[in-house]
């Protein structure tokens, strides 16, 4: 059965490639996860033809890991029995697999003024970067994979995870920008091209730390898409809509952000009204009297 598995792995990782297309940095994360599930896992047919994939020495063996680590490999495993189930209609079950609780965090926007101000002070390519970055929410792979032929001077159709298509509005000011680096760099086929060929996330994301890090300021490509997404929520934008520009399959994912808003609210209350500023004993002082009156 362990061999049967085998080729079933090999046909997943081209499915999420080829058909789903997923990044190869992706493809890698779960061909990792699914490898060791090999090495390490007892595979084994019982009398009513039910794959079993018993993965309780693999859960021991990643121990050490970070429980956010573990998720993210369990995920993979998952996904994988499902899409055999799926598919061939084989009963396949996955033993030892019980979720790992992994908490939330949140995501910390980057300040209005220092994007602003990079806007102001970087080269040209630097500035459009950015301007795409913040101005659409856009993840770093979709920046590198942006094409000419997708941008008019009002909309920019961006393909994002699983090969999905998003159109986005273009802001005026992000359209002045855009329009001087074409003029300066003139690409031919990708947005941002370095010797003919398109440069890649990692090339893209150095000019966004070295703007930044000249300024003392440590930013980064995923920071600018949790600000634009922040910004639009503290400004009024309906969560659906966000949800739809960030091209969130599910809108639980952008909720997230709405959180975040409310905390930065809270924190500004607490610090702005005078009925939140109390000196410490006094805040002790007034828990201890709530404390007696929920009893």
């Amino acid at each position: 059965m362990k061999k049967f598995v085998e080729e079933r792995v090999d046909e997943y990782l081209d499915y999420l490639y080829s058909i789903r297309g997923y990044s190869e940095k992706t493809i890698e994360t779960y061909r990792e996860a699914l490898e060791k599930m090999l090495s390490l896992s007892t595979i084994y047919e019982d009398a009513q033809a039910t794959l079993h994939i018993d993965i309780v020495a693999m859960r021991v063996d990643m121990a050490s890991l970070s429980k956010r680590t573990v998720s993210k490999k369990l995920s993979a495993l998952r996904s994988f029995v499902k899409w055999m189930n799926d598919i061939y209609g084989k009963k396949s079950l996955l033993e030892g697999d019980d979720s790992v609780r992994v908490a939330k965090t949140l995501p910390k926007p980057v300040e209005s003024r220092y994007i602003f101000e990079a806007l102001r002070n970087g080269d040209t390519m630097q500035r459009a970067i950015v301007a795409l970055l913040y101005g659409l929410g856009l993840r770093i792979g979709e920046l590198a994979s942006l094409k000419l032929e997708n941008i008019t001077p009002r909309w920019i159709t961006v393909t994002g995870k699983g090969g999905k298509t998003r159109q986005l509005p273009v802001p005026g000011e992000l359209h002045t920008i855009l329009e001087s680096y074409i003029r300066a760099y003139r690409p031919r086929r990708y947005l941002f091209e370095k010797g003919g060929v398109p440069m890649n996330s990692a090339q893209l994301r150095y000019r966004v730390s070295k703007l930044f890090g000249s300024r003392g300021v440590k930013v980064t490509p995923h920071q600018l898409r949790h600000s634009y997404a922040t910004h639009l929520l503290d400004n009024g934008a309906r969560i659906s809509d966000v949800s739809e520009l960030l091209g969130h399959s599910n809108m639980a994912t952008t909720q997230i952000y709405t959180k975040l808003g409310n905390r930065k609210k809270m924190s500004e209350y607490m610090s702005a009204h005078p009925l939140a500023r109390q000196k410490k004993e006094a805040d002790c002082s007034f828990q201890s009297d709530w404390d007696d009156i929920k009893s």
